[in-house]
């Protein structure tokens, strides 16, 4: 997903802004039970300003929101750009933590625009962090399981609460549009209550066993899934919110402490979220905060013994790193690292064209590309190939660039400097062995001048050789290619050493063809709202199989939480 993010140095001292004072939840909003899976689509929850009226935002609903939502975001929008600038720190053991040396984070919109300045950590802070977090293990892991359930649900609350704020944040800090920005905070919000519902559902995981059949004793045997200890979350600048909630709230409500680095690009992403896990009232030391680069302080947290599991998202490189490293320790740690994809589409001469270019386009261009789900290869069936190229190329000429957060645009920037110049290299590359149909230029003119702006780029005529078939880009960038049969697409697909995500359109039985024969953990068949996009707790557990993951368990799905415990098998003879 995200690839190692670039530091910038502050060159602003100013005094801090202090952390507010913690807000209260609503009670009943906090312990209320809620259904789990898809029945809740019509079980709406009360709380949520993501949810107005019968519309419940979901990645595949955002397309036609409530007026109301664009009412609220743009009242949030200009609450926060108002603060834009202040100093923040970093939360560890319960207090605030402000180191010597700062970064800047500023906006991919607008480089003149400075988001914040947060601490630049070292080696030393994450140690702080990791005591705090060792200390607060014994008495959170001991908490009955259903006591922290409901200090998770007051999370869940605050998310809800503050949807619009975080996200309008989030759209000036990642370039995301409004609607892909609600939805990462919304996400978040229903990934932590999945878990939650799951942790309710199984009761805990205690499970009684058989009794063994001993003359003259009584056997109790239970099995029991117990927290391993520290956690450790890295997540990655594109989904800033959602991809660190998520796994710390699985850790948390597993009985795990937490010690989290946001991606360097989205460190004020990662402190509002931080700030919904401080104001629900969790122990001291239970959750820890911390900033700075990948090589420094990124690097201190996978390299140091005390940390008893981790979960990384971002690009094969790093995560292959981790993994490695990981594997190095004392003993086997556990290690969920989801690491990217090159996610193909599959077109049948059968399909409904119109459809396939809808789903296709959304979900090669939503977020630029930067999605570790995005889909960057189609292969189409030489007899509709000249239609669905027409179809592509006349719906991304229909996309808007620009400020993401003004509704009318659909793409913003890409994430950083170094993104904007790979994307040129790219093309360059790309337009040497093949057609550029449709973008292929960065996007520097008026208002788009201070930003990384990137046009939408659909690619034919690409060697079927050659290496960005295979590398994973993470930018709007897409190749189509011709096949004779969908065998010979279903070969290509699957030669890939990634395996997250693919999408299809075809007959029905075709459809099923394609479930037996693909090789990723999320397949689509038919779907206009995004053909490899899109997965939403309880409807579409999402990882990868092969390079684009290490577990095979996904996330927001049924045997995501468990990663987060390991297993005791208690015997009691009386």
């Amino acid at each position: 997903m995200a690839k190692r993010p670039v530091e910038r140095r502050s060159q602003r001292k100013s005094r801090p802004t202090r952390l507010t004072a913690p807000r209260k939840a609503n009670p009943a909003r906090a312990t209320a039970r809620r259904k789990s899976g898809p029945a809740r689509a019509t079980a709406q929850r009360k709380s949520g300003p993501a949810r107005e009226g019968a519309f419940r935002l979901t990645y595949a609903t955002m397309f036609d929101p409530p007026a109301l939502m664009h009412d609220n975001f743009e009242k949030a929008l200009a609450i926060v750009k108002a603060g834009l600038g202040r100093e923040h720190s970093m939360w560890i053991g319960g207090k605030e933590r402000r180191t010597a040396e700062r970064f800047e984070d500023r906006s991919p919109i607008n480089t003149t625009w400075l988001l914040g300045t947060f601490p630049k950590g070292t080696a030393a802070d994450v140690a702080v962090a990791l005591d705090a977090a060792r200390a607060a293990f014994p008495a959170w892991s001991r908490l009955r399981w259903q006591e922290r359930v409901r200090l998770l649900r007051k999370v869940v609350a605050l998310l809800e609460k503050r949807v619009y704020e975080i996200a309008a944040a989030v759209a000036l800090e990642v370039g995301k549009n409004r609607m892909e920005a609600l939805g990462d905070v919304q996400e978040t919000a229903d990934l932590i209550a999945y878990y939650c519902d799951a942790m309710e559902r199984n009761q805990g995981f205690i499970r009684p066993q058989g009794r063994d059949p001993l003359k003259g004793y009584t056997a109790a045997n239970v099995s029991v899934l117990r927290p391993y200890g520290v956690w450790a979350v890295i997540s990655p600048f594109n989904f800033p919110v959602a991809l660190s909630g998520g796994p710390t709230g699985a850790a948390l409500v597993a009985g795990n402490t937490v010690v989290f680095k946001p991606a360097t690009d989205t460190p004020w992403a990662g402190a509002l979220l931080a700030q919904c896990f401080r104001d629900a009232g969790l122990p001291e030391g239970v959750f820890n905060y911390v900033t700075g680069s990948g090589a420094t302080v990124g690097e201190a947290l996978i390299r140091n013994p005390g940390v008893d599991g981790i979960t990384f998202t971002g690009s094969f490189e790093v995560g292959m790193h981790i993994y490695r490293t990981f594997a190095g320790g004392r003993h086997p740690r556990p290690c969920v690292a989801e690491m990217g994809g090159k996610n193909p589409a599959i077109v049948s001469r059968g399909a409904d064209l119109d459809r396939a270019a809808i789903g296709i386009v959304r979900s090669a261009f939503g977020l630029q590309g930067q999605k570790c789900s995005a889909c960057s290869r189609i292969f189409v069936e030489k007899p509709v190939q000249e239609a669905l190229v027409q179809k592509l190329v006349d719906l991304t000429s229909t996309i808007t660039v620009g400020d993401p957060t003004h509704r009318e645009n659909t793409m913003g920037p890409v994430i950083n400097r170094k993104a904007f110049d790979d994307y040129r290299g790219y093309i360059e590359e790309l337009g040497r062995v093949g057609v550029i149909l449709t973008g292929g230029k960065q996007l520097t003119e008026g208002n788009l001048a201070q930003g990384y702006f990137c046009a939408p780029t659909l690619v034919d005529g690409v060697p079927p050789d050659h290496r960005l078939w295979k590398q994973e880009m993470f930018l709007p960038i897409a190749t189509i290619a011709a096949v004779e049969s969908l065998d010979e697409a279903m070969q290509r697909a699957n030669g890939v050493d990634y395996g997250l995500t693919a999408g299809f359109y075809g007959s029905k039985k075709e459809a099923a063809w394609f479930f037996d024969r693909i090789q990723v953990g999320v397949a689509y068949a038919n779907r206009p709202q995004g053909a490899t996009t899109g997965a939403w707790p309880g409807y579409q557990p999402f990882g990868g199989w092969k390079g684009s993951g290490s577990t095979g368990k996904s996330g927001g799905g049924s045997y995501y939480l468990q990663q987060y415990m390991h297993e005791q098998s208690q015997t009691l003879i009386e």
